[in-house]
């Protein structure tokens, strides 16, 4: 991410729309980008051997297995009254419909007495550009019924609709507890993705800045750095999210479904560290470039003084000679031209022979 496109987001969201000062709580605002012209919904309904798929644009489907689990995705967040209307369709909060649509919020997750709200950030790294986006997903478990919110029209949950389209696995044999967990589970998943590209491209920076360090070179470890940072504080709150997932603070997360999240607890424990000790590869190559640049400075540094060295005795000689005075018998010496000549080379060589024997050269 470099620095010129981070300060353009900034800008960027700056123009967005805010949440006004003095509105009451559970105020609507979509405070993202628009993505796409109309909004999808996509609902996927399963139990057992029943397994249905409907895809509406900018309006809901209809539910038609009563006593199937539901999952609604919301692919755009810009229509209000549209999700808005699923939301208390489905006895949504007020606060959490408005952390939906407040794509600014750091991951977390709420408790209410009807349903559960997790807010987690998804990444995508592009290596070419070194450049992390980042989306908002909503993911809401109520009764018999998972909400997810996207920000833009790509879908993050292709997995997961894969393995409940093949009927393979636990996933259509469990409730929307471990659907719930499914879902947050393939967004961890891909965070491994996104530290595995980061640590090819510094794989690459190595090479670089051992082989011939460039200016480009500073640049790149910076925009690294920024990813990582990015990365760091949208992980960090993931520990405390997933220690309220994995308790039983809410009667809707059953206990086999917190053993698995144990599991993902583990996982983000894994991130964690890994994003950290990626933090420390970035800062030492970082000072690896600077040593390197300084090395490189000093060994041309090095070749001129040794040049200049050897050429500050010739340049005595050559200025004693030089003078025009009648009496000095050096200059009616019939070889003394070849004489200087030979006292000058004997400087020189011993000189080269004294620098190569002290390793300077």
């Amino acid at each position: 991410m470099r620095i010129s496109n981070l300060l353009r987001s900034v800008e960027e969201r700056a123009i967005l729309p805010r949440r006004k000062a003095g509105a009451p709580p559970g105020t609507m605002v979509y405070t993202g980008e628009r993505h796409m012209e109309e909004v999808l919904v996509h609902l996927t309904e399963y139990r057992g051997e029943f397994f249905d798929v409907q895809t509406a644009d900018d309006d809901l489907p209809e539910a038609h297995g009563e006593t199937a689990t539901r999952w609604y995705d919301v692919r755009g967040l810009h229509d209000i009254a549209l999700v808005e209307r699923l939301g208390k369709q489905h006895g949504m909060h007020p606060l959490a419909l408005e952390d939906v649509v407040d794509v600014q919020q750091r991951p977390k997750m709420e408790i209410f007495s009807d349903g559960v709200l997790i807010i987690i950030k998804a990444f995508a790294f592009a290596p070419e550009t070194r450049d992390l986006s980042i989306e908002q997903v909503g993911i809401y478990l109520s009764q018999d019924t998972v909400l997810t919110f996207q920000e833009d029209a790509g879908d993050l949950f292709k997995s997961v609709r894969k393995r409940l389209e093949t009927s393979s696995g636990r996933i259509r044999t469990r409730g929307p507890d471990y659907l719930a967990y499914a879902l947050v589970d393939n967004v961890v998943d891909k965070y491994f993705t996104v530290i595995d590209q980061i640590e090819g491209e510094l794989d690459k920076l190595e090479d670089t800045i051992m082989r011939s360090p460039e200016m480009s070179t500073k640049s790149k470890i910076h925009d690294l750095r920024l990813a990582l940072l990015t990365l760091r504080k949208s992980i960090s709150p993931l520990r405390e999210l997933m220690t309220r997932f994995g308790d039983n603070e809410s009667k809707l997360i059953t206990e086999d479904t917190q053993l698995y999240v144990a599991d993902l607890r583990d996982h983000v424990i894994q991130i964690t560290d890994l994003v950290e000790t990626y933090r420390d590869v970035t800062n030492g190559l970082y000072d690896l470039y600077v040593s390197e640049i300084s090395f490189r400075m000093n060994s041309v540094m090095q070749t001129l003084t040794i040049v200049s060295t050897i050429f500050i005795p010739l340049s005595f000689l050559v200025g004693v000679y030089g003078m025009n005075w009648d009496n000095m018998p050096e200059l009616h010496t019939r070889y003394g031209y070849f004489v200087l000549w030979g006292v000058m080379i004997c400087v020189i060589l011993g000189m080269l022979g004294w620098f190569r024997s002290r390793r300077w050269i």
